[in-house]
């Protein structure tokens, strides 16, 4: 028994004694979730529009994952979902500012006949980096216009709105 008390006690305890002196100190970490609408080149005729969800955490670096749907005039949808790997410019603790972004993950392509019927059958892998600045709004809100390039959109542009925790 007491061998099994030790590991709940380091398991449940200390990464609360971690998070609560980490709200003393200011927040050192940052959580993050912000849907926004984008345009992307993807298609050979134009621009595709939509938008998505951004989850994140951690200040200065952050990780997390981003969720979004484009449709094109010409018929076609695509669905992407990116895990986020993103670097605040202004250093180890910054939480706004300028950033970069690097993001990757499945990317898939439904047409008007194919009506999003499972399983898919054309995919890719998606991979890009981004470039915005990150407007704090009080202590909470956040806006963010962000420009990226990557495959196989060429390159996109886009405005994201939230909150951070």
């Amino acid at each position: 028994m007491k061998k099994a008390i030790f590991p709940l006690f380091f398991c449940l305890f200390i990464p609360a004694f971690i998070f609560a002196q980490a709200e003393d100190k200011k927040r050192t970490n940052d959580i993050w979730l912000c849907p926004g609408g984008e345009t992307a080149f993807y298609s050979l005729s134009g621009m595709a529009y939509g938008g998505g969800f951004s989850f994140g955490y951690g200040s200065g670096t952050s990780i997390g994952l981003k969720a979004a749907y484009f449709y094109s005039p010409e018929g076609t949808g695509t669905f992407e979902l990116n895990f986020l790997f993103r670097v605040y410019l202004l250093g180890a603790s910054a939480y706004s500012g300028p950033f970069i972004q690097l993001g990757g993950g499945p990317v898939f392509f439904f047409t008007d006949d194919s009506g999003g019927d499972l399983p898919i059958e054309k995919g890719a892998i998606s991979a890009g980096l981004s470039a915005g600045w990150r407007f704090l709004f009080g202590d909470r809100w956040v806006i963010e216009p962000a420009v990226r390039g990557g495959y196989p959109y060429l390159f996109g542009a886009g405005v994201s709105a939230g909150v951070r925790f």
